[in-house]
Protein backbone atom coordinates (compact mmCIF):
# COMPACT_ATOMS: atom_id res chain seq x y z
CA UNK A 1 0.00 0.00 0.00
CA UNK A 2 2.63 2.30 0.74
CA UNK A 3 4.34 1.41 -2.09
CA UNK A 4 1.54 2.25 -4.59
CA UNK A 5 0.92 5.34 -2.26
CA UNK A 6 4.38 6.51 -3.18
CA UNK A 7 4.34 5.82 -6.60
CA UNK A 8 1.56 7.83 -7.43
CA UNK A 9 2.49 10.95 -5.51
CA UNK A 10 5.83 10.55 -7.45
CA UNK A 11 4.59 9.89 -10.54
CA UNK A 12 2.06 12.70 -10.55
CA UNK A 13 4.58 15.70 -8.92
CA UNK A 14 7.68 14.81 -10.91
CA UNK A 15 5.58 14.99 -13.92
CA UNK A 16 3.96 18.05 -13.76
CA UNK A 17 6.39 20.23 -11.23
CA UNK A 18 8.71 20.89 -13.70
CA UNK A 19 6.22 22.24 -16.10
CA UNK A 20 3.95 24.25 -13.84
CA UNK A 21 7.49 25.08 -12.25
CA UNK A 22 5.94 27.04 -9.34
CA UNK A 23 9.29 29.44 -8.82
CA UNK A 24 9.21 30.62 -12.37
CA UNK A 25 5.65 30.83 -12.87
CA UNK A 26 5.69 33.04 -9.52
CA UNK A 27 7.90 35.77 -11.20
CA UNK A 28 5.88 35.54 -14.68
CA UNK A 29 2.85 36.38 -12.10
CA UNK A 30 5.15 39.51 -10.28
CA UNK A 31 5.58 40.80 -13.56
CA UNK A 32 2.09 40.75 -14.63
CA UNK A 33 0.98 41.72 -11.54
CA UNK A 34 4.07 44.05 -9.89
CA UNK A 35 2.06 46.55 -7.49
CA UNK A 36 0.12 43.84 -5.27
CA UNK A 37 0.83 44.75 -1.53
CA UNK A 38 1.70 41.62 0.69
CA UNK A 39 -1.86 41.63 1.92
CA UNK A 40 -3.10 41.39 -1.38
CA UNK A 41 -0.41 38.87 -2.45
CA UNK A 42 -1.31 36.59 -0.20
CA UNK A 43 -5.14 36.38 -0.83
CA UNK A 44 -3.54 36.40 -4.74
CA UNK A 45 -1.14 33.18 -3.49
CA UNK A 46 -4.40 31.09 -2.03
CA UNK A 47 -7.11 31.54 -4.96
CA UNK A 48 -4.82 30.86 -7.43
CA UNK A 49 -3.67 27.47 -6.02
CA UNK A 50 -7.14 26.72 -4.99
CA UNK A 51 -8.02 27.41 -8.59
CA UNK A 52 -4.86 25.29 -10.08
CA UNK A 53 -6.24 22.64 -7.66
CA UNK A 54 -9.67 22.05 -8.69
CA UNK A 55 -7.87 22.67 -12.75
CA UNK A 56 -5.71 19.48 -11.67
CA UNK A 57 -8.11 17.88 -10.49
CA UNK A 58 -10.84 18.11 -13.18
CA UNK A 59 -7.97 17.16 -15.72
CA UNK A 60 -6.88 14.01 -13.57
CA UNK A 61 -10.72 12.66 -13.69
CA UNK A 62 -12.76 14.19 -16.34
CA UNK A 63 -10.45 15.59 -18.74
CA UNK A 64 -10.40 13.29 -21.68
CA UNK A 65 -14.21 12.76 -21.77
CA UNK A 66 -14.51 16.67 -21.33
CA UNK A 67 -12.43 17.42 -24.62
CA UNK A 68 -13.53 14.45 -26.42
CA UNK A 69 -17.44 16.10 -26.01
CA UNK A 70 -16.32 19.26 -26.92
CA UNK A 71 -14.34 18.03 -29.68
CA UNK A 72 -11.03 20.22 -29.04
CA UNK A 73 -7.62 18.36 -29.41
CA UNK A 74 -4.97 18.79 -27.29
CA UNK A 75 -2.84 20.26 -30.42
CA UNK A 76 -5.70 22.93 -30.35
CA UNK A 77 -5.93 23.45 -26.72
CA UNK A 78 -1.73 24.46 -26.91
CA UNK A 79 -2.52 26.77 -30.10
CA UNK A 80 -5.06 28.65 -28.01
CA UNK A 81 -3.14 28.80 -24.60
CA UNK A 82 -0.07 30.04 -26.92
CA UNK A 83 -1.83 33.08 -28.28
CA UNK A 84 -3.13 33.98 -24.95
CA UNK A 85 0.52 33.88 -23.49
CA UNK A 86 1.98 35.41 -25.98
CA UNK A 87 -0.79 38.37 -26.02
CA UNK A 88 -0.46 38.86 -22.43
CA UNK A 89 3.49 39.10 -22.89
CA UNK A 90 3.62 41.35 -25.78
CA UNK A 91 0.85 43.82 -23.46
CA UNK A 92 3.19 43.86 -20.59
CA UNK A 93 6.66 44.57 -22.81
CA UNK A 94 3.93 47.78 -23.99
CA UNK A 95 2.98 48.51 -20.96
CA UNK A 96 4.33 51.89 -19.48
CA UNK A 97 7.00 52.45 -16.17
CA UNK A 98 4.39 54.97 -14.32
CA UNK A 99 1.62 52.87 -12.84
CA UNK A 100 3.41 52.90 -9.30
CA UNK A 101 2.93 56.72 -9.89
CA UNK A 102 -0.66 56.85 -10.19
CA UNK A 103 -3.23 58.37 -8.15
CA UNK A 104 -5.65 56.54 -5.60
CA UNK A 105 -8.55 56.34 -8.46
CA UNK A 106 -5.79 54.33 -10.48
CA UNK A 107 -4.96 51.95 -7.62
CA UNK A 108 -8.21 51.45 -7.06
CA UNK A 109 -8.92 50.41 -10.85
CA UNK A 110 -5.89 48.27 -10.25
CA UNK A 111 -7.05 46.15 -7.54
CA UNK A 112 -9.96 45.22 -8.98
CA UNK A 113 -8.13 44.80 -12.24
CA UNK A 114 -5.83 41.97 -10.45
CA UNK A 115 -8.74 40.10 -8.86
CA UNK A 116 -10.50 39.97 -12.32
CA UNK A 117 -6.88 38.52 -13.45
CA UNK A 118 -6.96 35.76 -10.98
CA UNK A 119 -8.57 32.91 -12.97
CA UNK A 120 -7.92 34.29 -16.19
CA UNK A 121 -4.81 34.74 -17.14
CA UNK A 122 -3.29 34.12 -13.69
CA UNK A 123 -4.40 30.63 -13.24
CA UNK A 124 -5.24 29.71 -16.60
CA UNK A 125 -2.70 29.41 -18.78
CA UNK A 126 -0.09 31.51 -16.65
CA UNK A 127 0.30 28.66 -13.76
CA UNK A 128 -1.62 25.66 -15.58
CA UNK A 129 -0.95 25.87 -19.02
CA UNK A 130 -1.57 23.68 -22.05
CA UNK A 131 1.28 21.68 -21.46
CA UNK A 132 0.13 21.14 -17.34
CA UNK A 133 -3.53 20.03 -18.61
CA UNK A 134 -2.08 17.68 -21.27
CA UNK A 135 0.16 15.73 -19.14
CA UNK A 136 -3.07 16.02 -16.94
CA UNK A 137 -4.86 14.58 -19.13
CA UNK A 138 -2.55 11.86 -20.11
CA UNK A 139 -1.74 10.73 -16.27
CA UNK A 140 -5.62 10.52 -15.75
CA UNK A 141 -6.43 8.18 -19.11
CA UNK A 142 -3.47 5.65 -17.24
CA UNK A 143 -4.49 3.35 -14.72
CA UNK A 144 -2.11 0.60 -12.81
CA UNK A 145 -2.73 -2.82 -14.02
CA UNK A 146 -4.75 -4.11 -10.88
CA UNK A 147 -6.94 -1.29 -11.56
CA UNK A 148 -8.02 1.51 -9.51
CA UNK A 149 -7.85 1.11 -5.69
CA UNK A 150 -8.18 3.98 -2.68
CA UNK A 151 -4.75 4.47 -2.19
CA UNK A 152 -4.15 5.40 -5.98
CA UNK A 153 -7.00 8.35 -4.85
CA UNK A 154 -5.00 9.40 -1.64
CA UNK A 155 -2.13 9.63 -3.87
CA UNK A 156 -3.52 12.10 -6.33
CA UNK A 157 -4.64 13.90 -3.35
CA UNK A 158 -0.89 14.53 -1.92
CA UNK A 159 0.44 14.77 -5.41
CA UNK A 160 -1.91 17.96 -6.21
CA UNK A 161 -1.65 19.29 -2.64
CA UNK A 162 1.98 19.06 -2.73
CA UNK A 163 1.77 21.11 -6.05
CA UNK A 164 -0.65 23.54 -4.97
CA UNK A 165 1.03 24.07 -1.59
CA UNK A 166 4.46 24.91 -4.15
CA UNK A 167 2.11 27.37 -6.34
CA UNK A 168 0.93 29.46 -2.96
CA UNK A 169 4.66 29.53 -1.24
CA UNK A 170 6.38 30.98 -4.71
CA UNK A 171 3.41 33.14 -5.68
CA UNK A 172 3.64 34.45 -1.81
CA UNK A 173 6.76 35.37 -1.69
CA UNK A 174 7.75 36.41 -4.91
CA UNK A 175 7.39 40.21 -3.88
CA UNK A 176 10.14 39.71 -1.97
CA UNK A 177 12.78 39.21 -4.52
CA UNK A 178 11.31 42.44 -5.83
CA UNK A 179 12.01 44.17 -2.99
CA UNK A 180 15.82 42.91 -3.10
CA UNK A 181 16.09 44.18 -6.37
CA UNK A 182 14.50 47.76 -5.81
CA UNK A 183 12.80 49.95 -8.17
CA UNK A 184 15.23 49.64 -11.10
CA UNK A 185 16.18 46.41 -10.90
CA UNK A 186 12.54 45.40 -10.86
CA UNK A 187 11.69 47.24 -14.11
CA UNK A 188 14.70 45.36 -15.38
CA UNK A 189 13.24 42.10 -14.37
CA UNK A 190 9.66 42.59 -15.28
CA UNK A 191 11.02 43.50 -19.08
CA UNK A 192 12.79 40.11 -19.15
CA UNK A 193 9.76 38.30 -17.53
CA UNK A 194 7.68 40.09 -20.28
CA UNK A 195 9.82 38.46 -23.20
CA UNK A 196 10.01 35.10 -21.69
CA UNK A 197 5.94 35.23 -21.38
CA UNK A 198 5.87 36.27 -24.95
CA UNK A 199 8.34 33.87 -26.19
CA UNK A 200 6.62 30.69 -23.59
CA UNK A 201 3.69 31.81 -25.78
CA UNK A 202 5.06 31.44 -29.12
CA UNK A 203 6.78 28.36 -28.60
CA UNK A 204 4.01 26.60 -27.09
CA UNK A 205 1.43 28.14 -30.37
CA UNK A 206 4.47 26.39 -32.54
CA UNK A 207 4.07 23.24 -30.96
CA UNK A 208 0.46 23.15 -31.44
CA UNK A 209 0.17 24.27 -35.04
CA UNK A 210 3.18 21.70 -35.65
CA UNK A 211 0.91 18.97 -34.42
CA UNK A 212 -1.59 19.97 -36.02
CA UNK A 213 0.41 20.37 -39.38
CA UNK A 214 1.79 16.98 -38.94
CA UNK A 215 -1.29 15.47 -38.57
CA UNK A 216 -1.97 17.10 -41.80
CA UNK A 217 0.37 15.65 -43.88
CA UNK A 218 -0.55 12.04 -42.57
CA UNK A 219 -3.79 13.07 -43.68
Amino acid sequence: MVHELTKTVLLIVASLFPIINPPATAFIILSLVPHATPAERAEMARRIAINSLVILLACLSIGAYLLSFLGISIPVLRVAGGIVIAVAGWNLLQSSDDASEAGPDSMASRNESWRNKIFYPLTLPVTVGPGAISVAIALGTGSPREGLQPVHFIGVGLALAVLCVSIYVCVRFAGHIARLLGTSGTQVAMRLFAFAIFCIGVQILWLGLSELLNSLHLH
